[in-house]
């Protein structure tokens, strides 16, 4: 008989298939487990899958009393209390990497639409103005990218490809991160300097509360007004309020954003903006980053029901 396993968020049923194959899905869908299923159904479930930006706290676990480990569908695991886990003994497992070249792809795609304003233009051919020769300021000539300084927050699997790929356009590359490696990239000794340093300041941190609102009104001061911010990381590492205010007067140029605050993000303030461009949190939804995912969530289901340890846990957890 297949053991049992908890999904806890929202999933697409499509990206459930082939853990269907292999175990007994509970699939809660996104509501409360006691909300979903009886205490009697959910008292031999030993693992749950999630999304690790869903927050998951203690009392949620404590409704799975023989819950074991927690695997997220996704390199990301901020919304896990890791404090909780720790005290009750669950193993806490991700998908590092799996996902990093799409994210990164999805990167370059938001700075290269926001540098070269292409919601704007795209608008200007559609609307007839091109056709009737009509003049806009947003179709000034801007800067391009050959000769900017990027700056890359957060040098992980996703920073690192990220970089790559913007140097391929004829940039300098810089990045401030918690640990200095060994790269080809400038580093700088803090965000401050980093922000200082670069005119497009692309956000790939891992999210938690020590990057809370780290990008805020001061940072985004800093970056200037020929200035793009990208963030591809999590909502929570941006000041959304501050980067509303910073784009309507114009303290920097543009933004590309494929995470925010809430999500799913409602028409606002935001999206009434010219210089932003959004994208609804799609970086890693690619077909082959979804298998790579599945493939590090089975091999961690697989190894907590074989006994062994996660091949993929999160360091610390």
């Amino acid at each position: 008989m297949p053991d049992k396993v908890l999904i806890y968020s929202r999933f697409p049923k499509a990206q459930l298939v082939r853990f269907s194959e292999r175990y007994e899905l509970l699939n809660a869908a996104g509501k409360r487990p006691n909300e979903a299923y009886s205490a009697a159904e959910l008292a031999d479930v030993r693992a749950m899958i999630a999304a690790g930006g869903a927050p998951l706290g203690g009392e949620a676990m404590d409704m799975l009393p023989k819950l074991g480990a927690i695997v997220c569908y996704g390199t990301g695991y901020d919304g896990v209390d890791l404090a909780a886990t720790a005290k009750r003994g669950i193993a806490v497992g991700h998908s590092p990497g799996a996902n990093a070249a799409s994210v990164a792809d999805i990167a370059v795609t938001l700075m290269l639409a926001a540098v070269r304003r292409l919601l704007v233009v795209d608008n200007y051919v559609r609307s007839g103005d091109w056709a009737g020769r009509m003049p806009s300021p947003m179709m000034r000539p801007q800067a391009g990218m050959r000769g900017r300084r990027v700056g890359v927050y957060g040098m992980g699997e996703i920073g690192r490809k990220i970089a790559a790929r913007v140097a391929a356009f004829e940039t300098e590359v810089g990045y401030f991160s918690r640990t200095k490696y060994d790269l080809p990239y400038q580093y700088l000794p803090s965000l401050e300097a980093l922000a200082d340093w670069c005119s497009v300041l692309m956000v790939a941190v891992r999210a938690g509360p020590e990057t809370n609102q780290m990008v805020d009104a001061d940072i985004l001061r800093r970056i200037g007004g020929d200035g793009f911010v990208v963030n591809i990381s999590r909502g929570s590492v941006v000041d959304e309020t501050a980067l509303v205010q910073a784009l309507t007067d114009q303290t920097i140029a543009g933004a590309g954003l494929d995470v925010f605050a809430e999500e799913p993000h409602a028409p606002d303030a935001l999206t009434a903006l010219p210089n932003v461009v959004l994208s609804p949190h799609l970086g890693g939804h690619t077909l082959d980053s979804h298998v790579a995912m599945q493939d590090c969530v089975l091999a961690n289901l697989d190894a907590f029901f074989a006994g062994k340890p996660l091949p993929y846990q999160v360091k610390g957890a």
